[in-house]
């Protein structure tokens, strides 16, 4: 795909801090989750934790009005289709704002900021708010497709005799309920269990999986205990911080955890401790043409969107987290970089195998020639500057915020190093999908 144009930035947002399922975000809906974000990066007053305000209640006379909103959910709510739209709402924001919602597993909230930067520059817009939420401790519960026709057949009923023959329509063997699985469709694998098979396939070993976790949580904790994080996150409820970092942990406690996700063979090496954990939360960010940049305060870390990449790989005959090693290459390639040209690389850690597995690609001449299609030498990848402030296996993963998330902190990040400075953000997808962004310090 072609370049960006060259007016295109990022600035941080903010997040709310990522919470364990049925921990202190759990009473919160998806909704509820993401106003307190979106209301802060446009400064209006947050509610009370818990409190839900009626519609169009405090709009903000002054303030930052974004001229585009792109929100997203992987979890799909009964009761919506468009949360982009019902958050807006609710939060009190100017309803003349044109919001929707995207979705593209975990690289929902980053392809979101893609949407709006095609988008920016066109018809006076020129800066977005983008972002994305997911609120696992409230998955809803459906009912199988079978069982969903019969009832409404039931209540479409007219008579008495169209009921009973209704009623009498009812099959035991459709009467169940459908739970939400984090698996693929098409495969009927989970993503651990896909993960399993790429870690085989590159010889990924348990250990330098624990050991990439064990760094994870290091750097995690070593980035609140210096206050990185305290300017990206806004409290919601009871919770402050980031849960899941662990001060305590060690490759002795990590080599203790048995395989989730193969249990059997024997050579099962993903653990729960090596893998991101389940959660909860939301997160924004700002996308914006240079004239949108000069709405915002001077003090929020910005820096320049370059380029951005989506790929996808044949998930029958690839691994299914495959895709940014693809994107990756070809994406540096056009921009006539190697890998030491970037001075920070902010990867998804889905799982530690998933992102040692693209390492061993992006490192492996035959497949960058051969697969990505990308004849240049690349070099090696700098271990070193690796997400220098952990990344999802510690900080957690709620899938349809984690691109804001890891935008917005590469973004700090950058803003912190020399002009021109690089930045390589990259997150793989369920579907076999993977996007990636390519950042410049200014």
């Amino acid at each position: 795909m072609n370049s960006s144009p060259p007016d295109l930035w990022l600035a941080a947002g903010l997040r709310t801090p990522f919470a364990r399922v049925d921990g202190p975000l759990a009473g919160l809906g998806a909704i509820e989750l993401s106003m307190p974000v979106m209301r802060t990066m446009t400064r209006l007053e947050t509610s009370p934790p818990g409190h839900l305000p009626q519609p169009g209640a405090g709009i903000a006379r002054e303030g930052i009005r974004p001229d585009l909103l792109v929100w997203g959910t992987v979890i799909p709510n009964l009761g919506y289709s468009n949360i982009a739209r019902e958050i807006q709402i609710q939060a009190g924001l100017d309803q003349t704002i044109p919001a929707f919602s995207t979705v593209l597993a975990c690289s929902t909230s980053m392809v979101a900021a893609f949407e709006a930067a095609g988008m920016l520059g066109h018809g006076g817009k020129e800066l977005a708010l983008v972002g994305g939420v997911e609120c696992m401790s409230r998955v809803q519960v459906g009912l199988s497709q079978n069982l969903s026709d019969w009832l409404r057949r039931l209540t479409q009923a007219r008579s008495a005799a169209q009921r009973l023959s209704a009623l009498g329509a009812l099959r035991a063997r459709d009467v169940h309920l459908h739970l939400l699985e984090v698996k693929n469709r098409a495969t009927g694998k989970s993503m651990g269990e896909h993960c399993e098979e790429m870690a085989k396939t590159w010889n990924i070993a348990r250990e330098p999986q624990d050991k990439l976790a064990l760094a994870s949580h290091e750097k995690a904790v070593a980035g609140q205990k210096a206050g990185f994080f305290d300017d990206l996150i806004v409290p919601v409820a009871e919770a402050s911080s980031d849960g899941f970092p662990r001060a305590d942990t060690s490759l002795e406690r990590l080599a203790k955890l048995q395989p989730a996700f193969d249990r059997n063979s024997g050579k099962g090496t993903i653990t729960a401790g090596n893998a991101s954990p389940l959660t909860d939360g939301a997160a924004g960010l700002w996308v914006a043409t240079g004239a949108g940049m000069k709405r915002l305060p001077a003090s929020v870390p910005r820096a320049r969107l370059v380029d951005w990449e989506i790929a996808a790989v044949d998930i029958f005959h690839e691994g299914l987290l495959m895709a940014p090693a693809y994107a990756i290459p070809r994406m540096l390639a056009r921009n006539r970089l190697g890998y030491a040209d970037v001075a920070l690389w902010e990867i998804h850690e889905a799982f530690s195998a998933q992102v040692l597995c693209n390492v061993a690609a992006l490192q492996s001449p035959s497949f960058r020639r051969d697969k990505a299609g990308v004849d240049a030498d690349l070099g090696s990848l700098p271990w070193e500057r690796l997400n220098p402030h952990g990344g999802s296996v510690a900080l957690g993963h709620p899938f349809g915020a984690t691109g804001a998330r890891i935008l917005s902190q590469a973004v700090k990040e950058l803003a912190g190093m020399s002009k021109g400075s690089r930045a390589v953000v990259s997150i793989c997808a369920d579907g076999g999908l993977g996007t990636v962004a390519l950042l410049q310090a200014e």
